[in-house]
């Protein structure tokens, strides 16, 4: 298994700011709220949402749903940030996507087959898998690298772990990361639908003996990395500091994960020894919890593994946030950092009866308080894409 190279010298990542929007609500308070409750309707919708507050009518015209979400998370999480006054050229953004602007684009298809000639020319920008990340550079003037990392369900914890590297080896000073979805459309769920992925009833129930798949959520989440010399400069009070991360790939299937999760399991030991951490070490794991058969089953198998009797809390939060693709995991690891600032761990809402084969130990099914500590955050997506980060609580 290879490992990481310590020799270099890195910096400290920390988090400074957080922003989302999310089925459960705008804003990262009525996130958290909203994942204390029980999930209405499939698919997990952010139900009237307005961008005019934060986005000029006339410019979000020009914009899919998905870039205007970014930038209302973006416009949060800088906020409580306290601004970005630094070299803008060390300024980088990575935000990833699954899909990208799905309704520009069945916009584009729909008057291409009535053969109207009504495309507004900035159809193919806002259809960009990158237009969020590019959005953002743009009104803020951030003039580093910018990327969008599009590796399915992993994409937004992907964007983390490349905005850590970034700040730690010194190619920027503040990275902007996180993902953002508006895939929960018809064509998208007649896909899903068809790959028999999608639950059945209209509600997820991550790690329960009675799950039938998963439900299609949207959104946007986005985090502030500093290095922390730069926030300590600025004043910057850290929320959070991201301790390490990996990525490995199954190389076995496009769907389904490997039988015996070997991929999700070289992730999660290597991003503990990126960390420089034991798995008795880590005190909660935001699972990817699905809902899916596979997935659970090798999840929890994984973790089971790993872990054994230190096996710390774990829940997933896809209950009540359904399942946003390419932003779920920057949505999970915003969740991460609020269970560090509220001393409390979200629930695991929608499992009534674990599933017998699934050998998790401590399914957190309320709110419950904790002690801040290392937390892990999975992601695994189509293609066999594993990315799991470790995030703890600032110095």
């Amino acid at each position: 298994m290879a490992s990481p190279d310590h020799s270099r010298n890195v910096r400290r990542a920390v988090v400074t700011g957080i922003g989302a929007v999310a089925a459960p609500g705008v804003g990262v308070d009525d996130l958290w709220k909203g994942l204390q409750a029980e999930p209405g309707p499939a698919p997990r919708l952010v139900e009237d949402f307005d961008p005019e507050p934060w986005i000029p009518k006339k410019d979000a015209r020009r914009l899919d749903r998905f870039t205007q979400m970014a930038l209302v998370a973006a416009h949060e999480a800088i906020e409580m940030a306290g601004g970005i006054d630094v070299d803008p050229t060390r300024v980088a953004v990575a935000v990833a996507t699954g899909i990208g602007g799905l309704e520009a684009l069945e916009e584009l298809v729909h008057q291409t087959d009535a053969e109207v000639s009504r495309a507004s020319p900035f159809i193919v920008p806002m259809m960009m898998a990158n237009a969020a990340a590019a959005a953002i550079s743009i009104k803020y003037g951030f003039a580093g690298q910018v990327t969008t990392p599009v590796v399915a369900c992993a994409a937004g914890s992907q964007s983390i772990l490349d905005g850590l590297r970034q700040i730690q080896w010194g190619y920027a000073d503040v990275v902007i990361v996180g993902g953002a979805e508006a895939a929960a459309r018809a064509t998208a769920r007649t896909g899903f639908t068809a790959a028999r992925a999608l639950s059945t009833t209209g509600f997820a129930r991550p790690f329960d003996v009675d799950r039938d798949g998963f439900v299609m959520g949207e959104g946007a989440a986005i985090l502030v990395l500093e290095a922390e010399e730069i926030a300590e400069a600025r004043g910057a009070t850290p929320l959070a500091e991201v301790l390490g991360g990996a990525s490995t790939a199954d190389a076995h299937h496009v769907t389904a994960p490997h039988p015996e999760g070997t991929g999700a399991e070289r992730a999660i030991r290597l991003a503990l020894e990126d960390a420089g951490l034991a798995p008795s070490d880590v005190l909660y794991i935001n699972a990817h919890g699905t809902g899916t058969e596979l997935n659970d089953r090798t999840e929890g198998s994984v973790i089971s593994r790993i872990f054994g009797e230190h096996q710390p809390p774990v829940s997933s939060i896809k209950g009540t946030t359904g399942h946003a693709l390419g932003a779920s995991g920057s949505i999970e690891a915003v969740a991460v950092v609020e269970a560090i600032r509220r001393e409390e761990l979200p629930p695991n809402v929608g499992m009534r009866n674990q599933d017998p084969e699934i050998p998790l130990v401590d399914i957190v099914t309320s709110a419950r308080p904790w002690t801040p500590g290392p937390a892990i955050s999975n992601s695994f997506g189509f293609g066999g894409h594993n990315t799991v980060l470790v995030i703890g609580p600032p110095r």
